[in-house]
């Protein structure tokens, strides 16, 4: 149910005790005037620790930084008038045994008057003593809708022109930010531009990169790699194909679900981390990447409070794709003792979103061991498919020397003796293909030539691949993918 649908449907229904989790206190109180202003009988009276009560242009200096005296003003208050108060960040006082008593206290009375309370906290765990007397709600990141009134609020007052296009571009852009954010990033970008343009956009593309990277434990990646350009996955590529319009209208009026997502296993250096970023190009889709380490954090409660916050900003942001890199790395079976449950717990959150999630948000997530992954991840149903990325063949190496030599010789490509080097680099992953030609540009750059075959091979040379050192785990991803334990990447 929508957010402000529940919300008045409490307030109808003279529900006393009301509890938000919301990092936007403003917006929430915007919206409880909203339903207010419907009842001209029903006033709303704000609280915050430092300024307390102002009724008025009256100041109530007894409840300024006091939270026992703020309730007992609502206690004390006129029983016949109609009212709703907010208590702003109200709750890091709930461990306060006196305030958690008072509330109790107040509930009771609060039922045989037409007063609401409704508490602002950044933190979703209550008290068990409330729960039982206190509703608990949760204000979502704006819709896009929201975002484009906002939009068109902002360019109103400050007298600017923008065409629709480019406000349902900024409108798409600005998902996943609250307005404060979107009022910042606006005005911030107003400064560097004064006209609200194609250029404005960009602009506002890389604040919000900032903008989110700060506060949610993601950061807005930008994609150009082409699928083409990743020897080795014609599988995938194919896969992907077949999806390509699952994020379109038709897609809904055929009753299709949309895709849940990816888990690419893989020897390391095989290019997983890039086809990440190449399906969001493929599918013309923004990019989040989710360091899934920094969603542990210390303090009791917070990893969880993390994890159910980036599902938000996630969904808010959608159509997406979600990009977790090296996801056995967070959840590795064998390093879980002694977290007090804390990983499960992330674990679990996660699990149970990607299972039931509507949402058009695409997770792609990456692996390099999978006998690390709890069961519970590789389990059909949590991902569409799993894809094993291996060493790429003689032909798949042609194919990455080519696609690097393009990319620093893009017209002397061909005079490189491709077939050669695929046959030379055996056993060589895509990543250590294009250390080796770097190395061999640093060999011909410091002799102030250009480099040839020549010096490709000695490169090679060099190199000692992961295949070698690591022969042991290689083998084991190996040997489960021809058990048919995961899908090949390749046909090769």
């Amino acid at each position: 149910m929508h957010f402000q649908t529940e919300l008045e449907l409490l307030v109808r229904s003279s529900c006393s005790l009301i509890y938000v989790f919301t990092y936007e206190e403003d917006r929430l109180e915007h919206i409880v005037r909203g339903l207010a202003a419907e009842d001209i009988s029903q006033a709303v009276y704000s609280w915050d620790f430092v300024q307390g009560f102002q009724i008025d242009k009256n100041i109530y200096k007894e409840t300024q930084r006091n939270p026992v005296q703020a309730l007992d003003f609502i206690e004390s208050f006129n029983v016949s008038s109609d009212a709703i108060f907010i208590l702003k960040d109200f709750q890091p006082f709930f461990t306060d045994i006196s305030v958690v008593r008072k509330i109790r206290n107040l509930s009771s009375k609060l039922d045989l008057a037409n007063h609401i309370v409704i508490v602002s906290g950044t933190d979703t765990d209550i008290p068990n003593q409330l729960k039982y007397c206190m509703q608990v709600l949760e204000l979502p990141l704006p819709t896009r809708y929201e975002i484009y009134l906002e939009l068109l609020r902002l360019i109103r007052v400050l007298d600017k022109q923008a065409s629709v296009k480019v406000i349902n571009e900024l409108a798409n852009v600005c998902r996943g930010l609250s307005l404060s954010q979107v009022r910042k990033i606006f005005s911030k970008a107003l400064i560097i531009t004064s006209k609200i343009n194609d250029l404005f956009v960009q602009k506002v593309v890389v604040e919000k990169q900032k903008q989110i990277g700060q506060t949610s434990l993601l950061e807005v990646t930008s994609s150009e790699v082409s699928i083409n350009d990743i020897g080795g996955i014609n599988n995938l590529q194919k896969w992907l194909e077949k999806r390509s319009g699952s994020f379109s209208d038709l897609r809904i009026n055929y009753g299709l679900p949309y895709p849940k997502g990816l888990l690419l296993l893989g020897v390391q250096g095989t290019g997983k981390s890039i086809s990440a970023k190449a399906i969001a190009n493929f599918w013309n889709l923004a990019l989040l990447r989710l360091d899934i380490g920094r969603l542990f954090a210390g303090l009791v409660g917070q990893s969880e409070a993390n994890t159910r916050y980036i599902i938000q900003v996630v969904e808010a942001s959608s159509p997406c794709v979600l990009w977790i890199d090296e996801i056995d790395k967070a959840f590795n079976t064998s390093l879980t003792y002694g977290d007090s449950g804390t990983n499960n717990r992330v674990l679990a959150t996660f699990l149970t979103w990607l299972a039931e999630k509507k949402s058009p948000v695409f997770v792609v997530a990456t692996a390099n061991n999978i006998s690390a992954l709890p069961s519970e991840i590789t389990r059909k149903g949590r991902f569409d498919e799993i894809f094993f990325l291996d060493l790429p063949s003689t032909i798949e190496r042609k194919k990455i020397f080519q696609v690097h030599l393009k990319k620093v010789r893009p017209s002397t490509w061909h005079r490189y003796n491709l077939d050669y080097l695929a046959k030379y680099s055996k056993l060589f992953s895509g990543a250590e293909i294009q250390q080796a030609v770097i190395e061999a540009m640093y060999t011909a750059f410091d002799q102030r030539r250009d480099f040839t075959s020549l010096d490709l091979l000695n490169a090679i040379d060099t190199i000692i691949p992961l295949a070698f050192t690591d022969s042991k785990s290689v083998k084991q991803l190996q040997e489960l993918a021809s058990l048919g334990k995961f899908r090949s990447a390749s046909s090769c």
